[in-house]
This record gives structure tokens, sequence and C-alpha cells, in this order.
């Protein structure tokens, strides 16, 4: 009888005792563990994954607006080509427009020639607005001689010098014979007449490797060209060169 009580006990105990656990269990529900750091979302994303700022948008560069100014003359009437050149009003050659142009070079309009200029220096470079000038001359059949390499020298004040020449005189601009001053030039492509003041006006010989060149007078209607190249002095005479016209083009305004 003693025994059947204690067993009742015993089982009554462990009943209370899962109530008991049952009813813990609903009131205390397990906290659910928060990430820790290394386990946090934003710290796990790898480097291609992680988000970043758009780039900023490229300034494109406003280009200047187009210029173009019209020059136009009346060509003086001699068969040749036309060197044509733009000044400042000091009297600067700024840009050349033309160098040994051909007639069907330039636009035909009623009753002149005409070309246009973009407002640019021979660098490229924008001018300032304000007012210039363009003239050219017009170069008829100059006869080019070659000489030959030769012993003797130039003078010795040729280094550097220009020779005065009287030119045709254009009947359209009823002038007396224009007189111009004109030096000796070379490149990498050769030797070639110019103005004092830059315009080149005829190209005298193709040679690539000059070291000097000069001019000197050689009577009324000739000249000579000397040039060195370290294989010797080699010798043009260039004859008719008053063979040549003026002409002018007037003001201009750039804009």
């Amino acid at each position: 009888m003693f025994e059947s009580r204690i067993a009742n006990c015993g089982s009554w105990i462990a009943a209370a005792w899962l109530a008991i656990g049952i009813a813990t269990a609903h009131e205390s529900p397990n906290p659910i563990a928060s990430a820790t750091p290394e386990e946090s979302p934003a710290l796990l994303m790898s480097p291609e994954e992680t988000i970043t700022a758009p780039p900023a948008p490229v300034q494109t560069p406003v280009a200047s607006p187009a210029r173009s100014v019209r020059v136009s003359f009346v060509p003086p009437p001699l068969e040749g080509t036309i060197s044509l050149g733009i000044y400042d009003t000091t009297g600067k050659l700024v840009r050349v427009l033309h160098q040994e142009a051909q007639l069907n070079e330039f636009t035909i309009g009623a009753d002149a020639l005409v070309t246009q200029w973009n407002g640019k220096n021979d660098a490229g470079e924008d001018l300032p607005a304000g007012k210039y000038r363009a003239h050219g001359y017009l170069v008829g059949a100059l006869k080019v001689e070659d000489v030959g390499i030769v012993a003797d020298s130039p003078p010795q004040d040729s280094q550097g010098a220009s020779v005065r020449v009287k030119l045709m005189p254009n009947p359209l601009r009823n002038d007396k014979r224009s007189v111009i001053d004109i030096v000796a030039g070379f490149d990498g492509d050769g030797s070639y007449l110019k103005t004092a003041d830059g315009l080149p006006l005829f190209n005298v010989n193709e040679s690539p490797n000059l070291t000097r060149v000069m001019v000197t007078k050689d009577g009324e209607k000739s000249i000579q060209i000397w040039q060195e190249d370290g294989a010797g002095l080699h010798r043009f005479r260039i004859s008719n060169i008053q063979k040549m016209m003026a002409f002018d083009c007037g003001e201009l305004e750039l804009k």
C-alpha cells in the first residue's frame, strides 16, 4: 500500500514538472540570435557587389562658332599663279590664304574671283575680331635656269639680303609699277621666293637638304639664287622676274 502511494506520488510530480516545462516554453520562447558583425549581409558583400556612386557626367567642350569672311578681287590681266595673304592693321602677314594657286581654285563671282577666310592664322588659331586687309600678287611665267654647282661664292653681303624688283603695272588699278623686296627662303621641300613680309611667291627648286639660301640681283630683269646642301654651292638664274602684278582685295571685317 505504501509503495503504491509512493509510485502514484512520483507519477504526479513527473506530470507536474512536465506541465511546468510546457508552460514555460509557451511563455518564454527562445530569442532569435542577432547576426554577428562577421555574419552581417552588408559586410559579407564582395567588392564587385558593393554599390558605387554613378560617374559625374563628362562636360563636352562647346565648339566656337564658325567664322567666314568673304574675300574677293579682280585678277590682273596676266597668266600665272596667285599668292594671297591676310594682313593686320600693322601690316603684319597673319595668314597665307593662297600660295601659287590656279584660277580654278577660286569661286567665280559675278564680277570677281571669290575665296573665304575662316578668321584663323597660319597656326590654326582664332584671330581677334577687327579690321584686316588682303592683297597679293599674280606671278607670271618666270624662267629658271640651273647653272649647276659653282666654285665661286656669292657676295659677302648677300646672306639674308633682299633684292628690289619693279613689277609690271596692273592696268586695273591705274597705278605705276609696284616695287617689292624679294628674299629667298627654304624649308624641307626646297627653295622658294617670297616677299620681305613672308608671302611665298614662287618655288625655285626641290632640294630637301638645304642649309642656306641667298639671293642676289643679276640685272634689271633677273636674279640669282645660291643654295647650299652640304655637297656644294648650287646656283640658279631666274629671269623675267618683273612679270608679276600686284592686286588688292580691300579691307575686311572679322567678327
